[in-house]
């Protein structure tokens, strides 16, 4: 009797998925409790070092970037902040990006079996793969904090305009990481595309050198790319003294951000229809 009158409440009705897929996130909203936190205990799980790879990682690329622009090429630091803090300063969001990218692409394909079975709104997927990267993000931060406390370094007091960065950067690996997520489940070619495409996104953005080494006719165009304004940005937040932020590459940031996070929510949610067929 009870069966029979819960089963009468369910409405079958033609695009009702549709039109209720964004207040579906919010009932399904606990799901990105427990695919984050699986994500959490399991990226590290069968590594020798363990979870010492989140304070690993961004500790020697600060060495190498510091002894190859710092020491070897003799580029400038950014105001009178050691070459090491400054480099890490763009760690920060460099790596919050770069992880985001490559885990949030290949967060569907890792879930076959859950997308091919039970219905929720797959967007789910790739938005934990990125909140899960922000566990590497505060311990870069507090692997910032203790360099700076080693060089006896003040930060600017612009830094209380940090989490303004913080959540620009995440919507820009939101919205470069869900198109790129839906592109690698029915192009296979992405997974080898998007490590080529981090690796060269390292070098191209400001993270071992200074934004104004760059000549000023070129910084327009340079500044296209959105990690360039964020970058630039965590370090005006970080390092005092420094007065040289090109703010136009802020709103260009921004826009390009905008822009992403539309277009990718668009073909991703034209996408997300066929992803069990391609899975």
């Amino acid at each position: 009797m009870n069966a029979n009158k819960e089963f009468s409440n369910i409405i079958i009705e033609p695009g009702r998925i549709e039109k209720n897929y964004w207040t579906d996130l919010w009932r399904y909203r606990e799901l990105f409790y427990v695919l984050t936190w699986r994500d959490i205990k399991v990226r590290y799980k069968q590594t020798a070092i363990g979870v010492a790879w989140a304070v690993i990682r961004p500790l020697l690329t600060m060495m190498i970037f510091s002894v190859v622009f710092g020491k070897l090429a003799k580029l400038p630091s950014v105001g009178n902040a050691p070459y090491p803090i400054m480099v890490f300063a763009a760690l920060l969001p460099w790596q919050f990006f770069s992880t985001s990218l490559t885990e949030c692409s290949n967060s569907l394909t890792g879930n076959t079996n859950l997308i091919s079975k039970i219905y929720f709104p797959r967007i789910i997927i790739p938005t934990s793969a990125i909140i899960t990267s922000f566990i590497d993000f505060f311990i870069s931060f507090a692997i910032l904090v203790v360099i700076m406390l080693y060089y006896h370094y003040v930060p600017s007091w612009q830094i209380v305009f940090l989490p303004f960065f913080t959540i620009l950067v995440f919507f820009t690996s939101f919205g470069i990481g869900i198109w790129l997520t839906a592109l690698n489940v029915k192009y296979r070619d992405f997974r080898y595309i998007i490590p080529f495409i981090v690796q060269l996104g390292l070098y191209v953005s400001p993270v071992g050198f200074n934004s104004n080494i760059i000549p000023q006719k070129w910084m327009l165009i340079y500044s296209i790319n959105p990690m360039v304004g964020i970058i630039d940005g965590f370090r005006w937040c970080i390092i005092r003294d420094n007065t040289e932020y090109y703010f136009i590459s802020l709103w260009i940031s921004i826009i390009v951000t905008l822009l992403f996070t539309l277009i990718g929510i668009r073909y991703f949610r034209r996408a997300e229809k066929a992803f069990a067929d391609y899975i």
